[in-house]
């Protein structure tokens, strides 16, 4: 028998590992290739590693397994397959097949468990085999004839290479994953036992699981930190324990159709191979394989598809006599579309570099507007071209389409006109985003930017600055390309754009709530949130930087105080130092651990050891919260003051949250707490001018009244109506306590649970946030929804309709897909609900809010007062007023506030005044 090693593939393990390693590689009609490329390269080498070898490459079969049964949560933490990565499977077993390698996939058992079998089979007959693994389970497979290697970084390991990265041998890597658990499988383990603490109790008793809970007694004198404690926890966690060996055992008697002799490699099929690598357009290898076919005395008839017909008619207008033909087309089409290109991203300080357009699909133009392209002597004159397309584009009845056509319409209100920088172009008429209308469509099946639109609805992959710039360029703007390069990459964009909206328009319409959601909330906003931006808000910087002096005295501080209680200095910063310093030297509980398998000191982690009175987490998370405090805002708002304005401009998103709240960047102005004296101070720095005061108009409780609408509860709905402080109504109700009585801690927790059930909080979660025991907290639920029967109506009918349809609705029509709500994986399903249950109240929160703002500003607008909009942030809205209009604007923008919606139960807007934005709040 030949000697020449089985080689057993972990194909599972790889594409997981090639999808996330590996650049993503898409074709040219959006099919994503990259984790298939990647596994396929590994298998060419290894083919040519082992020539003589027979090979199985395995692969998970779909559905579940022996484990789940065995443990409902098994792998539960693991995400959902991206389907980025699922669409990769089926080219990609297809392929494997092709290369001629045998392929298993076996329903019931893992990849792991087929390969166990096969491996321990092999080397019963004295066999040596390699599996190709990254797979640390494996591990409990080497022995004399089982070596594991890891193609993608080359390492080899056998049973030294075992006990030296593991500590223990490969016959206890079970009873070591059974007591250090494996995130990653969400097998269990003991709690707070961690790889250090598991190798040295097996080593200390010299054997395995069963022989550690017979020596429990000598665990304490073994030299392992915090072993006197060891004992009692674990003989808490037998069960787990034990449980979790059972997991983590690979199975190496699954039955089997083939055996050895049958797993032997075949000849590539060249036809089928170059099929497949025509679709994945991997044309270098296609060569391979005709080269490869011809040297067998194989003949190969392979043509290459034709391309497709040249349908573009894109030009680059230099002359005034073709700047005529287009403008005439311009105002002829009943639509076009628009797309500037800039200097840089920034719609408040880019310059203007050119404008494109196009009248219909494949007919597009490009107006060059500056005299810096290379080797273009002379060009259209600047301000004449402006002032020719400034009627046009002023024009609200002349339809336009842009994608992110915000950023467009604020690069053309800051483009000064013969050096006027107050005369800029305002467009309007602006009845079409492309990137809005692919949002209200569906807000999570893509990303929106054009390139992620073109190539998932037109199958059209558009050509990226990059390619034109050059790779690895990073300095250079548009003005720095050649002309003839700008001309045909601009006008693409319009062309883009227009094509983009037939498509998506045409699925719009046909679904009319959507398209409402669309025409009635986000595209009236497009040009408030312009205004907005370019508003920008006023802020003491001095006081910005006398701050962020004495926060950096205070991080010295907790630094000092960090040390004092490590007892020794390390770099707060530094997750490997800081898991060392909690876990090694101070003994603290691992409450989760990292993909890695390393204990976790993550925010959540710290947060839930600090609430544990444990001193060191309390003072990282001060110094975590003071340090991001100073590097997001006290030390950068400054740098982020527009030197033209002097004012701070930030960029609002409606295109970013699954939901349809608005985000903003550079910066953040959503996440700038208020809960704490450091960030209320933050918000003390946003200051009125001189004879102004900052007015901040926020709703008050309004999901919770969102709530009480969609649920119809009497309860709620009786609380909101007559005006009763609903948290110590909830109190009343849940306590069995008059409304008068209610004490300051019964409010406390009747709010968590408001609030915690809209986002789908759990029993165990309530009682940690109101320091109670689960089957107090639960007891709590239980009497709310007796109170409150309309919620749980509520929460099961739309679990019920979500599942049914896929999706739940705002108030207003705006849909949230749910992709996961019939997942069979319990812990997807059952998030899937939570924000089932929470999406409709958010989303309408959230359409509310958008809904104000355009009522706010037609308002400002048509009365001329001197007062406008000048930041939003979540469900409030901030305006700089002159002083002696306070009175008067406050009292209109409660009415619009409040009259954005109608729903059962009133919605009430709290205003205040101040000369900053804490005071007014």
């Amino acid at each position: 028998m030949s000697q020449a090693p089985l080689v057993l593939v972990d194909g599972s393990s790889y594409l997981y590992r090639a999808f996330h390693a590996l650049p993503p590689l898409t074709t040219s009609k959006g099919l994503p290739t990259g984790a298939v490329k990647g596994v396929l390269n590994m298998l060419k080498s290894l083919r040519k590693q082992y020539p003589d070898s027979p090979f199985a490459v395995v692969f998970d079969a779909k559905g579940g397994t022996f484990r789940d049964e065995m443990f409902a949560e098994y792998k539960a933490n693991r995400p959902s397959m991206p389907d980025d990565m699922r669409v990769q499977i089926e080219p990609l077993h297809a392929s494997v097949i092709a290369l001629g390698f045998p392929l298993l996939c076996v329903e019931g058992v893992e990849a792991d468990d087929v390969i166990g079998t096969l491996a321990r089979s092999s080397a019963a007959a004295d066999r040596p085999v390699v599996i190709s693994t990254g797979d640390k389970d494996m591990a409990q497979l080497v022995d004399g004839h089982i070596t594991l290697v890891n193609t993608m970084t080359g390492s080899v390991m056998d049973i030294e290479g075992v006990k030296e990265k593991f500590g223990v041998s490969p016959e206890q890597i079970i009873d070591y994953l059974a007591l250090m658990g494996d995130s990653s499988d969400n097998i269990p383990g003991v709690p707070g036992i961690g790889p250090k603490t598991a190798s040295g109790l097996l080593v200390g008793v010299d054997g395995g699981l069963v022989d550690l809970y017979e020596k429990l007694d000598i665990v304490p004198t073994l030299p392992i930190r915090g072993a006197k404690n060891l004992p009692a926890k674990l003989e808490e966690h037998r069960e787990m324990a034990f449980l979790s060996y059972r997991l983590a055992t690979i199975k190496i008697d699954v039955p089997l159709d083939i055996g050895l002799e049958d797993l032997h490699l075949k000849q590539p099929d060249c036809e089928k191979l170059i099929e497949l690598y025509t679709e994945l357009e991997f044309k270098s290898w296609i060569a391979e394989v005709e080269r490869d076919a011809k040297r067998a005395g194989q003949v190969i008839v392979h043509e290459e598809p034709a391309p497709p017909a040249e349908e573009q008619q894109y030009e680059t207008i230099l002359d005034q006599a073709r700047f005529d033909v287009w403008l005439k087309k311009l105002n002829d089409a009943k639509l076009i579309a628009f797309d500037t290109e800039t200097t840089g991203l920034d719609a408040q300080q880019a310059q203007l570099v050119g404008l494109s357009f196009a009248v219909k699909p494949g007919e597009a133009a490009y107006i060059p507007l500056t005299h810096s392209y290379m080797g273009v002597p002379e060009q259209l004159d600047r301000d004449s071209v402006l002032r020719a397309l400034k009627p046009l584009l002023e024009d609200p009845a002349k339809a336009k389409v842009g994608q992110h056509a915000k950023f467009d319409m604020n690069i053309l209100a800051n483009c000064a006109i013969g050096g006027d920088q107050a005369c800029g172009i305002m467009v309007q008429g602006v009845a079409f985003d492309t990137m809005l209308e692919s949002y209200v469509l569906d807000s999570t099946a893509t990303r929106h930017d054009m390139d992620s639109l073109a190539l998932k609805y037109l199958g059209h992959s558009t050509t990226s600055f990059q390619d034109i710039a050059g790779k690895g360029v990073k300095q250079l703007t548009f003005d720095q390309i050649s002309l003839e390069q700008a001309g045909p990459y601009a006008a693409e964009d319009a062309d883009v754009t227009l094509r983009l909206h037939q498509a998506l328009h045409e699925k719009l319409l046909a679904i009319p709530s959507l398209n409402k959601v669309l025409t009635d909330i986000e595209m009236p906003l497009v040009p408030v949130l312009a205004r907005i931006e370019r508003q920008g808000a006023l802020v003491d910087a001095n006081l910005l930087g006398i701050q962020s002096v004495e926060l950096g005295d205070k991080l010295v501080a907790l630094e000092r105080e960090a040390f004092a209680i490590a007892g020794e200095e390390f770099n707060l910063s530094s997750p490997k130092q800081l898991g060392v310093i909690l876990y090694e030297k101070l003994g603290l509980p691992i409450i989760s651990k990292t993909a890695k398998g390393q204990p976790s000191t993550a925010e959540a982690v710290l947060a839930e050891l600090a609430e544990q009175d444990f001193p060191l987490p309390k003072v990282l998370m001060q110094y975590r919260s003071m340090s991001k405090l100073k590097s997001t805002y006290t030390d950068r708002l400054p740098e982020q003051i527009n030197p033209r304005t002097g004012r701070i401009h930030t960029s609002y998103h409606q295109a970013v949250t699954a939901t349809g709240r608005l985000s903003s960047s550079d910066p953040n102005l959503q996440n700038i707490p208020i809960r704490t004296a450091e960030g209320r101070r933050i918000r003390q720095a946003f200051v009125a001018p001189k004879g102004y005061k900052l007015l901040a108009a926020d709703y008050s409780q309004i999901e919770l009244r969102i709530m009480a609408h969609l649920a119809k509860d009497e309860g709620l709905l009786h609380a909101f109506r007559n005006n009763l402080d609903v948290h110590s109504a909830t109190a009343a109700e849940v306590f069995g306590v008059e409304l008068g009585d209610v004490t300051v801690d019964q409010r406390r927790s009747a709010k968590a649970i408001n609030f915690g059930l809209i986002y789908g909080m759990s029993a165990f979660g309530l009682a940690k946030q109101i320091g109670v025991d689960r089957k107090q907290s639960q007891a709590y639920i239980d009497r709310y929804f007796a109170r409150y029967p309309g919620v749980l109506d509520y929460m099961e009918r739309t679990r019920t309709q979500a599942a049914e349809q896929g999706y739940v609705e705002t108030i207003f029509g705006r849909r949230l897909y749910l992709p996961d709500i019939n997942a069979k994986n319990p812990s997807l399903r059952k998030g899937a609900e939570r924000t089932a249950i929470n999406a409709p109240m958010q989303g309408t929160a959230a359409d509310i809010i958008k809904k104000a703002m355009v009522a706010v500003d037609n308002w400002l607008t048509a009365s001329g007062l001197d007062a406008r909009v000048i930041l939003q942030v979540h469900d409030e809205l901030v305006l700089e007023v002159r002083e002696d209009l306070v009175d008067q604007v406050r009292d209109e923008v409660r009415i619009h506030m409040s009259e954005a919606a109608k729903l059962d139960v009133p919605l009430l807007v709290e205003v205040g005044v101040g000369n900053n934005w804490d005071e007014a709040h």
